[in-house]
């Protein structure tokens, strides 16, 4: 065979070889911007979905109420959501018997926020000590559960006689509630940091200070802040309790003076704006909490984020 036939065989063979080796052809990559547009729109209808159903749960409920308050219950007692309307009306138009009623909402948070500052700043600063010292916490520990097991409602009427019927001994019920309700898990929270960390820092040379404010507080910040939400909702409560023990201003003597009257609808309105600010303060709190803990990822923070 001559030269040029061989150079013609050899092309002709080489040819599917040459085309199978050839690369795949590769699948499209997918629009990054529309897969983002689908996600967020896919949560837009299932957030649009939820706040729908909520609706639709308060229809229900108060329109049930208000129809068996009509046809079957007497509403002297159980009172009505038309009832409640139109006493919130009243108090926000007209006033009430002790003034306004926006008085009464800034009075409650005076000596809410006050308290509320006071009481978490104690929490966190002895929760924390007694967190790193195991001393200092078996030494205290049965004095601080006899004091969490005092009634607070007690402790309410001493302040009332040691303090009068001012600002201080509301301030003073407030304080109690929410110290345990913050010391405990700025305890837990002191408590529980990694060993590894601590130990690591012990090595390359880091002082008590610095180990407290570079390692122990950040590590017990979630625990601290999640404490919060719980207890301002006690420094609310703890300002209406001192209130309704005696007071000359406030929502809990909103709420004492409609019991001592018979008055069911005052009761229930006085229980929906104290419901209305602690449904803000929540909000404010998570507000900050969100940007407190923005150094940690973002999957950490999604359960402290309200829908």
């Amino acid at each position: 065979m001559s030269r040029e036939g061989l150079d013609v065989q050899e092309a002709v063979t080489d040819a599917p070889a040459a085309t199978t080796t050839a690369a795949p052809a590769r699948a499209p990559l997918p629009d990054t911007a529309a897969v983002q547009r689908q996600a967020s729109a896919a949560r837009r209808r299932r957030r649009a979905g939820m706040w729908a159903l909520r609706l639709l749960l308060v229809v229900v409920w108060l329109g049930s109420w208000e129809a068996a308050a009509t046809w079957w219950i007497d509403p002297f007692f159980y009172s009505k959501p038309s009832a409640i309307w139109h006493r919130l009306v009243e108090w926000f138009d007209i006033g009430t018997q002790f003034g306004s009623v926006w008085e009464q909402i800034l009075i409650t948070l005076e000596e809410a926020v006050l308290g509320f500052v006071i009481g978490a700043a104690a929490g966190v600063v002895l929760g924390v000590l007694l967190g790193r010292s195991r001393y200092l916490a078996d030494v205290l520990a049965p004095f601080i559960k006899a004091a969490n097991a005092v009634p607070r409602i007690v402790l309410a009427s001493l302040f009332i006689i040691w303090f009068g019927f001012g600002l201080a001994s509301k301030v003073a019920t407030v304080v109690v509630l929410v110290f345990f309700a913050v010391f405990f898990n700025a305890f837990t929270g002191a408590r529980e940091v990694d060993r590894n960390l601590l130990d690591n820092a012990r090595i390359l040379g880091a002082s008590r200070l610095q180990v407290l404010g570079t390692i122990v507080l950040p590590s017990a910040t979630s625990w601290i802040l999640s404490s919060l939400h719980t207890a301002f909702g006690f420094a609310l409560i703890g300002a209406v309790v001192g209130e309704y023990a005696g007071a000359s201003k406030g929502l809990g003597l909103l709420i004492s003076n409609a019991q001592g009257t018979f008055d069911s609808a005052g009761i229930y309105a006085g229980m929906i704006i104290i419901t209305v600010v602690a449904l803000v303060a929540e909000w404010l709190l998570t507000m900050l909490e969100n940007r407190l803990l923005r150094w940690r990822p973002s999957a950490s923070r999604s359960s402290a984020e309200v829908v």
